[in-house]
């Protein structure tokens, strides 16, 4: 089979008014296409001027030369969005030499650890209203859903820089906290993600204050280059009998490495979409192994990432629940056919189906094209 690289095409989709996906397809000369995703928010015009570089690099190219093709440069030019649009073609990549192989991804990674992997559900894109009720009743949706752990991010939009409002904007997100706490039961996992909302004094009043609920992590509660702060954090928090949990946007074992060698985090949460692919992933996972550190992937997009993610968690030792956005889109499911992405009982099979086990329906995807963010994601503050 001709396995050069034919095209590499970039296709963003909105999703919701506030969501849009982004993914990569790589077509080789002997008519396979492999799927990888890109979902960077409010990125999404670089994303596609970085894809077009890419391709003009790797056209013509062989698919099978993954090592040579796909290696992650930790000081890139480009920055989070050249590490993203190559983490989605190492992901593609993966997909069609697992077709053209006629096994499934993760056979190509070693081989499955499990057949099913465990779930928790971020409620944050399917709550309204932003209410303590309101984000009570999705807990319970995802409870009843068969999840047996659940995460909110209840301090969005304060930041510890804005002092008039603080006060108040932050008792609003412990009341959400404690109403999602009471929604749920003594029984299942919670996770707070403070969206590096915080300075280091104001989250060591976080710990103290959300003790008595029983979280299970404390998810990036300052930022990430406040290493100092972040392990005087994680030795709080597990005192009180929470982990610390973090580093989502982070890209290559090189950036990971300072972190377990620190002692900063008890879970590592790369992302498909941002860590360099399947390959970066396995080498982080495997030095936190070496740590005694969690892995929890992040991934609250498309079902590209989800199905990749899905593969990468079968072969990892040290795995905790995969993220799911939990509410936000219907779409999660229907934009890809093949292998099912449904949730059952909190958990999801892995893909067994030949390469990723999914296909792109290409034709409802370009109906509706990726929409400019008027809000972007990330406030310039939290860094």
């Amino acid at each position: 089979m001709n396995m050069r690289i034919a095209a590499l095409d970039f296709l963003g989709v909105a999703v919701t008014p506030k969501t849009n996906w982004c993914f990569i397809l790589l077509r080789t000369e002997g008519g396979l296409t492999g799927l990888g995703e890109c979902t960077l928010s409010g990125q999404e015009a670089l994303l596609a001027a970085e894809a077009a570089r890419l391709a003009a690099e790797v056209v013509g190219q062989d698919a099978l030369a993954r090592n040579r093709l796909a290696r992650l440069l930790p000081h890139a030019p480009g920055g989070l969005v050249t590490h993203t649009v190559l983490s989605g073609f190492e992901q593609g990549l993966w997909d069609v030499a697992a077709q053209a192989a006629g096994a499934p991804l993760h056979a190509l990674l070693g081989g499955a650890l499990r057949g099913r992997i465990p779930l928790y559900a971020n409620i944050n894109r399917g709550v309204a209203p932003r209410t303590p009720e309101g984000f009570a009743a999705a807990a319970r949706r995802a409870v009843a859903a068969g999840f047996g752990a659940v995460k909110l991010a209840p301090f969005d939009p304060i930041i510890w820089e804005d002092h008039e409002g603080w006060r108040a904007g932050y008792a609003q997100g412990l009341a959400r906290v404690a109403a999602v706490r009471d929604a749920i039961g003594p029984k299942v996992a919670l996770m707070v993600d403070a969206h590096w909302r915080f300075s280091p004094g104001a989250a060591a009043a976080l710990i103290r204050d959300v003790a008595g609920l029983d979280l299970f992590w404390l998810e990036c509660p300052v930022a990430e280059a406040n290493h100092a702060e972040i392990r005087r954090l994680r030795s709080m928090a597990n005192e009180r009998g929470m982990r610390l949990a973090g580093a989502e946007t982070l890209s290559g074992l090189a950036a990971y490495r300072p972190l377990v060698e620190g002692g900063l985090y008890d879970v590592l949460m790369p992302d498909m979409k941002h860590c360099g692919g399947h390959e970066e992933m396995r080498r982080i996972a495997a030095l936190a192994l070496t740590a005694g550190v969690e892995i929890a992937p992040h991934n609250p997009t498309g079902p590209v990432c989800h199905a990749h993610s899905l593969h990468a968690c079968a072969t990892l030792p040290n795995l905790l629940p995969l993220e799911v956005q939990f509410g936000e889109t219907e779409r999660f499911f229907s934009l890809c056919e093949g292998a099912s992405l449904h949730f059952d009982a909190g958990a999801a099979d892995v893909p067994v189906l030949p390469g990723l086990g999914v296909v792109l329906d290409e034709e409802g995807a370009r109906a509706t094209p990726w929409q400019a963010q008027r809000v972007p994601w990330l406030d310039p503050r939290l860094g």
